[in-house]
């Protein structure tokens, strides 16, 4: 997932919710600024802050770590 999908992903939990961006950032306690570039995809969001925010929207952080394939029939 990228950051625009999670971002996107975020509002719309958000906005079931009938919570407004400055509601939810002071009840996760991170700034409007912060939450408003999470959502719209941009900047470099902390762990911290995703978590924070979802933890206040309700849904479940998990961490998936995939292996790369490797081709076997290259030679370096």
């Amino acid at each position: 997932m990228n950051a625009a999908n999670l971002g996107q992903r975020l509002r719309a939990r958000r906005q079931a919710l009938g919570i407004d961006q400055r509601t939810l950032a002071e009840i996760a306690g991170v700034s409007v600024h912060a939450l408003s570039n999470l959502e719209g995809g941009t900047g470099n969001p902390t762990w911290a802050l995703i978590s924070q925010v979802s933890a206040v929207l309700g849904l479940e952080l998990t961490l998936q770590i995939r292996t790369a394939t490797v081709d076997q029939s290259v030679a370096p």
